[in-house]
This record gives C-alpha cells, sequence and structure tokens, in this order.
C-alpha cells in the first residue's frame, strides 16, 4: 500500500478498535471500579508494550524525554481514568460521541500553541462534524434524561489532552519511530499505575469470582488492542498524515461505539443515525483538498 492508502487503512482500523473500546469499558465496570478499570488497563497494556518495544527505547535520546512525559500524561495516563469515571455515570455510546471533540481541539490548540496551518475546508468539516456531533449528544440526552450529564465533562477534557497529544507528536517528536514513543509513554506511567492498583487495594483484597472474572477479559482485550497496539497505529498515523486527519478517527468511532450499544440495549434514534452521516460528511471534508495533493507511488 501507499501512504495515501495506509493512513487510510489505519483510520478505518482504529476506528473499529477505538470504538469498540467504550463497551469493554463499560463490561469492565461490572466488576471493577473506574480506577481500577483505568490502571489495570494501561498496565497490562505496558506490559505489552514493554515487551514488544524495549529495544526502540534506545532511540530516544534525551531531548525527546520531556515531550515523550508529555505525551504519556495527555494521552494516555489522564484520558484512562477520566474515560473510565464517565462510562460509570454515561452510556458508552455519548461518551465516544463526546470524544469527537477531539479534531475541533486539534485544530484550536495546534493553531494558538504548535505554529500549525489549517486549510479553510478542514475548518468547515470540522464545524460539519460538531454539527453531528451536538445533535447526537441533544438526541441521547433526551433519551436518557436520568444520566448524570456532569460526566460528559470528563470526555471532553480528555479531548482537550488527546489534542495536545496530537500536537506534541507532530512538532516534537516527528523524528522518533511510532513504537519507541509508545513504549516510552508506557514506562514512564508503567509504575504510577501499579501504585494507584496498589491503593485501590487490587493486590490485597480483590476477589476473584465469576464477574471479576469477565471484568477481567473485558480489560485485557482492552488493555492489548484498544490501548497497546491501538496506540502504536495512531501514532504512526500521525507520522504518515496531518494532526487534524489523525484526530479525525474520532468522528468515526461514535458510529462503531453506538452500535455496540445498541446491540447492548442502548437506545437510538433515527435522527442520531442521521448525524452519524453528519459526522462522516465532516471527516470527508477535512480530508477532500489535502488528499489531492498526496502522491500515490
Amino acid at each position: 500500500m501507499n501512504k495515501y492508502q495506509h493512513k487510510w487503512f489505519y483510520l478505518v482500523v482504529l476506528s473499529l478498535i477505538w470504538g469498540s473500546s467504550f463497551i469493554l469499558m463499560k463490561k469492565a465496570l461490572i466488576g471493577l471500579s473506574p480506577i481500577q478499570v483505568a490502571a489495570l488497563r494501561t498496565s497490562i497494556a505496558s506490559i505489552f508494550i514493554i515487551i514488544v518495544g524495549y529495544k526502540s527505547i534506545k532511540k530516544i535520546k534525551k531531548k525527546h524525554w520531556k515531550f515523550v512525559f508529555l505525551s504519556a500524561l495527555v494521552g494516555t495516563f489522564f484520558p484512562a481514568f477520566l474515560y473510565a469515571y464517565a462510562i460509570s455515570g454515561i452510556d458508552s455510546s455519548i461518551a465516544s460521541i463526546l470524544n469527537s471533540l477531539t479534531p475541533f481541539n486539534t485544530l484550536i490548540i495546534g493553531t494558538l500553541f504548535f505554529g500549525f496551518l489549517f486549510q479553510k475546508k478542514q475548518v468547515v468539516g470540522i464545524l460539519i462534524g460538531l454539527i453531528g456531533t451536538l445533535i447526537l449528544i441533544l438526541k441521547g440526552a433526551d433519551l436518557n434524561p436520568n444520566q448524570n450529564y456532569w460526566f460528559a465533562l470528563f470526555p471532553i477534557i480528555s479531548s482537550i489532552g488527546y489534542a495536545f497529544n496530537v500536537n506534541i507528536i507532530k512538532k516534537h517528536l516527528q523524528d522518533l519511530e511510532p513504537l519507541a514513543i509508545t513504549t516510552g509513554n508506557f514506562i514512564l506511567i508503567f509504575i504510577p499505575m501499579l501504585i494507584v492498583l496498589f491503593l485501590t487495594g487490587f493486590f490485597t483484597s480483590f476477589e476473584l469470582n465469576t464477574t471479576t472474572k469477565y471484568s477481567l477479559l473485558y480489560v485485557t482485550i482492552l488493555a492489548v488492542l484498544g490501548t497497546a497496539l491501538a496506540k502504536v497505529m495512531f501514532n504512526k498515523l500521525i507520522h504518515i498524515s496531518s494532526p487534524v486527519f489523525s484526530t479525525s478517527v474520532t468522528y468515526l468511532i461514535p458510529i462503531v461505539a453506538v452500535l455496540w450499544g445498541i446491540v447492548d440495549g442502548e437506545k437510538l434514534s433515527v435522527i442520531q443515525l442521521v448525524a452519524g452521516i453528519i459526522i462522516l460528511l465532516g471527516v470527508y471534508l477535512i480530508n477532500k483538498k489535502s488528499n489531492k495533493k498526496e502522491p500515490k507511488n
């Protein structure tokens, strides 16, 4: 595959993996607390990534480490906890929809803090995507009036963190291969996550039963696929495309997540389906102009 095909391949696969992550978190929360889900998810992913990518660590130079650390905090550490808590209070599909704010935040933060310039057509695409997102949120609140929408602040804060992460990688870690960035991220947060697990009593008072066994299974799948593998793929996507294209995966994630939500009994209306189509239109407009300039060799 050429570069153009590669970036669309990563975009689609990531949307499927991350779109499924929300239902996995929801299932894991049946037998675990939000803190445990976040800490276990990241700890297991850390072990997997360190085993696979430990050789790449030598490629991280002294000048890189502060940005790898910042990337780890805003792109992995805090979002893991924020999303686990969000899904404990609102539907998994709604949490995934709020994640669609990431491209908008990437545009703003990239322009204000990192000196990136974006095409007018990209702005139009983002705005159209946000309109679709707004429709989904409002209709979701309509269908679920008893949910605590203060929890919706957690995915919004996470989307800001993701936006900083994308711009940090694009601006300061472009010369570092994706596996090295990911391995560095998880090495830095592995011990803190183990400490968090210890403080929750996981190693001393955790009871293994049928419910918690399934929760651990869901967390393990989430960690290996939704965190470790997806993180490497996403860092690769950032390297071969623009920040806005990379974060446009968050427009596709809700479609997958909402479908999982329907399977799990969450409500969805025709209006929300239309909103999903609007979101896809936004993705198309974001990338239409720049794609024509991509070499297809």
